[in-house]
């Protein structure tokens, strides 16, 4: 039987194996979502790449071995895996300024915790067709510009900004010193969806896969929507719920 080739560096999920190959990639300044490391590795060669990723802001995750070698593509991942970015985050003023070229009010989504790259890639695609100007998302805990979120989201992410933030409560709190108004999502909001007036400057909060909010980002949300249910289940799918809230603001610009 023919032996199979190892896939190439940096093919196309993204992946970047081996000491050397993720070295030259931070050395290059290729856009890195996150850099994986083997749990309790003491090599000075780790810790250098380690050192440089966080100066460079890099998320730097410590994972056992077994996960690495899952993850891996070449069987010599050398103790370091990196998950490369498909474009370059943008930051909150980026996005702030897209609003203010087009002479509209801000339509920004944040993602609070999405794991799913698939979730986050339909996100940012909903976003992108209601004409949202950005997608705000945190460093941890959270899935990334990664190439599955790239095909997820049909090739949105090339056109909507996405940035990346340390702390999404201390971001809530920055957009409404900038006059936005916060609006989460929570199946126990205090007003129906439609009763929410979207049509000014606003931020739509989308909560996590299982948790929904977090406790912080929720009680720095200006007021809780919900969605209405008719029927059995209590709750929506995250990427359904944004689109719904997205078409709401929509609808009401329109008008």
């Amino acid at each position: 039987m023919k032996e199979r080739r190892p896939a190439p560096q940096s093919e196309a999920d993204g992946i970047i194996e081996g000491r050397n190959a993720v070295t030259e990639a931070l050395r290059a300044g290729t856009p890195i979502d996150k850099i994986f490391l083997a749990r309790g590795e003491t090599d000075v060669a780790l810790g250098h790449i380690a050192a440089a990723a966080r100066d460079k802001g890099i998320v730097v995750v410590e994972y056992d071995r077994k996960k690495l070698d899952f993850m891996s593509r070449t069987h010599s991942h050398q103790g370091v895996i990196a998950q490369a970015a498909v474009r370059e985050y943008a930051s909150v003023d980026d996005i702030l300024n897209a609003a203010r070229e087009k002479g509209e009010p801000p339509l920004i989504v944040v993602c609070d915790e999405l794991s799913d790259p698939h979730n986050l890639g339909a996100v940012i695609r909903t976003a992108e067709c209601a004409g949202a100007h950005g997608v705000i998302i945190p460093k941890r805990r959270s899935a990334g510009l990664t190439a599955v979120v790239a095909k997820t989201s049909a090739g949105a992410v090339s056109h909507v900004p996405v940035a990346r933030v340390p702390n999404l409560p201390a971001l809530l709190k920055e957009l409404k010193e900038e006059g936005v108004w916060v609006f989460g999502t929570a199946a126990d909001g205090d007003r129906l969806l439609y009763d929410a007036d979207l049509k000014g400057p606003a931020a739509i909060v989308i909560g996590s896969e299982g948790d929904g909010m977090g406790r912080l980002v929720r009680e720095t949300c200006d007021f809780l929507v919900r969605v209405p249910m008719k029927g059995k289940l209590n709750s929506l799918n995250a990427s359904a719920a944004a689109a719904i809230l997205l078409y709401e603001a929509v609808r009401q610009r329109l008008g």
